[in-house]
């Protein structure tokens, strides 16, 4: 398997260096890993199993990053609708393993050969390879509106911490996306890193696809980074009421969450925040020391 981080030397230079000596020596560093993975997906039989998509992602939970990529693209419904699915020997030397091999189980339709939806996803972006904006637009099976899920304001403002204090790769490289579900007593249930924060939050969807426990009502999810539109239709793909983020939203993912009924948080810093849809499953907050409109 490959691995999620690689040491190289650098050149380090200080120039705030008290010792001239030591403003430019040369040290080991570690690097986050990006390579690419190859998903193959169809039925069983010989060449049944095509490419689907290629994305750039850091080795390590490609089956997890597979079947998620596959739940929250629409392409699959659940761990039902997949057969099996394995790392495959690629054609380099020495073996990466950078291709994962999805049969689906049968009856299950094999993705349409449709070029607006080629996808080639970098890892930092998760939508840029598709034509359209109706290609993008997936419908989740799950009705999030009516989860009753509520967190105190007091509880999420804890929760990037450990989100932090539980990414192992990320004090080795500085650059890890990271994505955490947590229950709404603020326990970590799973994370996932990747240099890609559309794959991290795959590697999560994933691991739930395949433990059986869609849709994840009750459950909210952490990204370290910014909450794009393909972050929050990837949440509620998987049924999540509640997603937060540490940096901004866009517009599109407040219009997203807006209409599946999502709460979406932004700016979760310190003991700050800012609730863009759903404030009603923020509380306890007293009602009558918010001002403004």
């Amino acid at each position: 398997m490959g691995r999620a981080t690689d040491r190289r030397n650098v050149l380090r230079i200080d120039l705030d260096a008290a010792d001239p000596a030591r403003v430019a020596t040369r040290r080991p560093d570690s690097l986050s890993v990006e390579e690419p993975l190859e998903i193959r997906v169809g039925q069983a039989g010989p060449g049944r199993r095509r490419p689907l998509a290629v994305t750039m992602r850091t080795p390590g939970d490609d089956l997890d990053l597979a079947i998620g990529f596959l739940l929250t693209e629409g392409l699959i419904r659940g761990d039902a609708d997949v057969r099996t699915a394995q790392l495959c020997a690629g054609p380099d030397t020495p073996n990466t393993y950078n291709v994962v091999d999805v049969v689906l189980a049968p009856g299950v339709p094999e993705p349409a050969a449709d070029p607006t939806r080629n996808f080639y996803t970098t890892s930092s972006c998760g939508v840029c390879g598709k034509a359209s904006i109706d290609a993008v637009r997936t419908r989740s099976l799950y009705a999030v509106a009516d989860d009753p899920l509520t967190v105190p304001a007091a509880l999420l403002a804890e929760l990037p911490d450990r989100l932090r204090a539980a990414q192992r790769n990320f004090d080795r490289t500085g650059g890890l996306h990271a994505a955490g579900l947590f229950t709404g007593d603020g326990e970590l249930v799973v994370l996932r890193e990747d240099v890609g924060r559309h794959n991290a939050v795959d590697k999560v969807v994933g691991w739930a696809v395949r433990q059986g426990r869609l849709p994840l009502a009750g459950h909210l999810l952490l990204v370290s980074g910014r909450a794009s539109f393909e972050l929050t239709q990837k949440a509620w793909m998987a049924g999540l009421p509640l997603l937060a983020a540490v940096s901004a939203p866009s517009t599109l993912a407040g219009d997203l969450a807006e209409e599946a009924g999502m709460t979406l948080v932004g700016f979760l810093r310190g003991r700050t925040m800012n609730v863009y849809t759903g404030a009603h499953r923020i509380g306890p907050v007293d009602q009558a020391s918010v001002s403004g409109g």
